[in-house]
């Protein structure tokens, strides 16, 4: 198998499982940008795919191709309105961050097995029709080398979650709304004294952070997993807690590093086809996206310095 051949299998496969982590870590940058920490990227995850794969299920008759579209949109809402929780114990009642988190992820698993138990009469739904397809990008395919690449046997979704990430560095890093929202996750009081509503950039940030999740579950579960049960999202949304830390909370380290993050999920399914990884048991391919998470982590988590306020409560007056 040449080179090239082996780049036309791994890269697609790797921008595929790299996309649910980026949208992911992008929306738990937000969150601890603006100064609350969000371990419930699990949760939120779940919560998009359950939300996507049940819409799908219901109104694709209704929207046919363009169902994992309004699909994904109706996820990113619902995403946005489940973080209300955290938001509101972590910022109005000032819990701690990490156990509100905890209890985001328990609540999200419960409450989606429950529903799709009561509305399926079985602990997984059906298998969705109209999915993210593999698709190949006019004139872009056409390129020498490159389009078989990148562009050949591919998803729309991949390419988006690279915008995104552009695009959210922009804003945190080069707008008004930015500025505000990394001095509030910063320095609190001094944003108060410049005139910054805390409160409502926190939540904002976290509102933010519940959509994103919620896309991040959606592409997963219809490009993916295609149904929900209670293994669809099994331990992505820590990935991609852990490719946040990696990426330094930064939208292009964020990106980099769910690259990095897919590509050893996408092993795991391919490495088989590939010859210099047929002859490795399978369960060793199976477990590698956990082990070089905790690898990646060991190596630069000293070195990554969260934002400064990050975790803490903000009590406007000291009182």
């Amino acid at each position: 198998m040449s080179l090239m051949e082996i780049l036309i299998i791994v890269v697609p496969s790797t921008l595929l499982w790299a996309a649910p982590l980026i949208f992911t870590a992008l929306g738990g940058i937000f969150s601890e940008r603006s100064g609350v920490v969000n371990i419930g990227l699990e949760g939120l995850m779940l919560i998009g795919a359950f939300t996507s794969i049940v819409f799908n299920l219901t109104f694709v008759g209704t929207f046919g191709n363009a169902t994992p579209w309004v699909a994904l949109i109706v996820a990113m809402a619902a995403g946005a309105l489940f973080s209300l929780i955290h938001a509101v114990a972590a910022i109005t009642f000032r819990a701690d961050h990490t156990v509100s988190g905890v209890a985001i992820n328990l609540l999200a698993a419960g409450l989606c097995m429950f529903l799709v138990k009561q509305m399926y009469g079985k602990g997984e739904t059906a298998i969705i029709s109209k999915g993210f397809n593999k698709i190949d990008i006019p004139v872009l395919k056409d390129i020498p080398i490159i389009g078989k690449i990148f562009f050949q046997d591919t998803y729309w979704t991949s390419f988006l979650a690279i915008i995104v990430a552009i695009f959210a560095w922009y804003i945190i890093f080069k707008t008004p709304f930015g500025l505000r929202l990394r001095s509030v996750g910063e320095h609190p009081m001094a944003a108060d004294t410049m005139g910054i509503n805390v409160t409502k950039m926190r939540y904002l940030g976290v509102i933010i952070s519940g959509a994103l999740g919620g896309i991040g579950g959606a592409i997963y579960a219809q490009s993916i997993a295609n149904n929900f049960s209670h293994a669809t999202i099994s331990g992505q949304g820590f990935m991609a807690l852990a490719a946040m830390i990696f990426g330094k909370w930064n939208p292009l380290g964020a990106l980099g590093a769910g690259i990095f993050f897919g590509f050893a999920q996408s092993i795991s399914i391919i490495g088989s086809s590939l010859p210099f990884l047929k002859d490795i048991p399978n369960v060793y391919l199976l477990i590698a996206p956990y082990v070089l998470t905790i690898l990646a982590l060991t190596g630069f988590i000293g070195r990554a310095e969260a934002p400064k306020a990050d975790g803490t409560h903000y009590i406007k007056g000291g009182r």
